[in-house]
């Protein structure tokens, strides 16, 4: 395998902007980052829910929660269809939690992905209508959470069985949209509200948002509170962050707000349960807590069995409930992780066959491999080689599941869709976003499939779109790298869309060791600026010794190990010098 480059580059920054928030009481250096990423005012920095983008702006959710009223007011019964990911996970949760706190009779159904597959089927509507309560023989009403917009079929035949269908969702939608009686997301056609980035989460609290409106408008709370859904905002913000949506300004408001929830010991039970057996300390919970601590043991359930554990972890109330729950979650998450890993170890072998740096795909595929772990192989590869992956794995159907992530240059879903139209037939279903996607090829079909993507990925790129590129925000010096810095950084909410400041820097290395089996602990002295300063740093996933004088680009980060709290380097990359 031929080794592939990485291209450091300095983030551009709007100078006349990082000049007026110094102005306004920046400092210097996170004046420039903030710049670099469009911030042109410190008001755009205000987390504060006044700011948020009115939920009448979001195109049908005030009829939807017209519809939603009645229903409550009717006594009817209502059943979220949620998705076995994170978003769809909190998605449904929310839906439970605000469709509760206001009256509604409600249940929700997770299908299993490994059975029923992903969104709102004809054979999910037909599991559905035997979800029987004690009010009604089958549900009145269906609401989709993070699904929905490619359902046509399942609306259908939902419709035909006399149940309503409300569709609340945030993927693109396609030729063809469902015949629901309401749908709400922020990328439908017609929709201008301003933020299209909503997580599907997001949706269902702007809808739960626009039916407290609803039902105060109709004097439902004359007599009684009304439900304080800032109670949502730490589920809210876990849905955002593991989705991977962008981080505009009304996605940092809410995910700033659930983390405030979060660091005042206010969270769901579930969520703190998981925090807790994630060796997290909720009171200096961040973003980053959320993405690669909470996220990914949520996400084991609904890649390994079924999501109704991460479900119902999230919308438990009692303690010893969702603690034990957290602990199965950890479990499935340690096996998740050691399927992982085996896969990892395959696809690195298969790979080491062949010339990566001629190709502009991967498309990869063991019989063995685990069809809900295929994602997260495929974001490994991704980030390994730089390139479009789809990874696959058997249905046991006569079919092939694929999971693919995508690099800047090449939208993926945009990019099945031409694959489908060169060859039709040959995708037998497909959906989702510009980095992620999901599809289904026949079982014999894999080779095809392979050349006819890689001929689009080769058509749809430029050659330097291949070449990976890391974005700093420029070199600390080491007056800089101080205890104040590191913590204006970290109480910043980062995300997609809105990266984690990164800085590059030459150092000696003065010692090294491994550290967890697979981490590398280093101690370095910088090479630049002031001389003698030693820093600590950690490299995680590196089990190989660096060469004594590197380049490597960092983040800075507050460390605290026994008591004793210190500045502490998060290595990125690292390139000899």
């Amino acid at each position: 395998m031929t080794k592939l480059t990485t291209k450091i580059i300095e983030r551009a920054f709007d100078a006349d902007a990082a000049q007026k928030l110094v102005a306004q009481g920046l400092s210097p250096i996170l004046a420039r980052i903030l710049a670099a990423r469009g911030v042109v005012d410190i008001a755009l920095l205000d987390p504060s829910l006044a700011k948020l983008i009115s939920p009448e702006r979001l195109t049908n959710a005030t009829k939807m929660a017209s519809l939603l009223a009645d229903a409550i007011a009717a006594n009817q019964s209502l059943l979220v269809i949620g998705d076995y990911d994170c978003d769809g996970a909190t998605a449904t949760a929310v839906a439970i939690r605000g469709l509760k706190s206001m009256g509604a009779r409600v249940d929700y159904l997770v299908p299993n992905r490994f059975e029923y597959g992903y969104g709102l089927t004809p054979e999910i509507v037909d599991l559905a209508a035997q979800v029987k309560s004690e009010f009604r023989a089958k549900p009145d009403i269906l609401i989709t959470v993070d699904n929905g917009i490619a359902s046509v079929a399942g609306v259908a035949r939902a419709n035909a069985l006399g149940i309503q269908v409300l569709v609340t969702d945030h993927h693109l939608p396609g030729d063809e949209t469902p015949d629901a009686a309401c749908i709400v997301n922020p990328n439908q056609n017609g929709c201008d509200f301003p933020s299209k980035n909503l997580a599907g989460v997001g949706v269902i609290f702007y809808v739960m948002l626009a039916l407290r409106a609803e039902l105060r408008s109709r004097g439902a709370f004359a007599d009684k509170p009304e439900p304080n859904l800032t109670e949502l905002l730490d589920i809210v913000a876990l849905g955002a962050v593991a989705d991977l949506v962008r981080l505009d300004d009304n996605n940092r408001i809410l995910v700033e707000q659930g983390l405030r929830r979060i660091r005042g010991s206010k969270a769901c039970p579930g969520i703190r349960a998981i925090l807790k057996i994630a060796g997290r300390d909720e009171c200096k919970t961040t973003a980053q807590d959320l993405g690669f601590s909470v996220g990914p043991r949520l996400n084991a359930a609904g890649r390994l069995d079924d999501m109704s554990l991460g479900i119902a972890c999230l919308i438990s109330d009692d303690v010893a409930e969702a603690e034990a729950l957290a602990q199965r979650l950890h479990a499935m998450n340690l096996e998740r992780r050691a399927i992982e890993a085996d896969m990892q170890e395959a696809a690195s072998i298969a790979l080491d066959e062949i010339d990566v740096s001629e190709r502009y795909s991967l498309s990869i595929f063991e019989p063995d491999w685990h069809q809900g772990v295929i994602g997260i192989l495929a974001s490994r590869v991704k980030e390994q080689y730089h390139r479009p992956v789809i990874a696959f794995a058997c249905a046991g159907d006569g079919t092939l599941k694929g999971s693919g992530r995508s690099i800047a240059g090449l939208h993926l879903r945009d990019a099945l869709d031409l694959v489908s139209k060169r060859h039709p037939g040959l995708i037998l279903k497909f959906g989702g976003h510009a980095m992620a996607a999901g599809l289904t090829i026949g079982e014999d079909d894999l080779n095809i499939f392979e050349s006819a993507f890689e001929a689009v990925a080769k058509y749809l790129l430029k050659p330097s779109d291949l070449d990976e590129v890391m974005e700093i925000d420029g070199v600390l010096n080491p007056q800089s790298m101080d205890w104040d810095l590191a913590c204006a950084l970290e109480r910043q909410v980062w995300g997609q869309g809105f990266p984690t400041p990164t800085f590059a820097g030459n150092f000696e290395v003065k010692q090294q060791k491994i550290v967890g089996e697979k981490h590398l602990k280093l101690s370095l002295q910088g090479l630049e600026g002031e001389a003698g300063r030693i820093m600590d740093a950690i490299y995680f996933g590196c089990q190989e010794f660096l060469p004594e004088r590197v380049r490597l680009v960092y983040t800075l980060q507050t460390n605290e190990f026994n008591g004793r709290q210190s500045l502490q380097l998060n290595v990125r990359h690292s390139q000899a010098l």
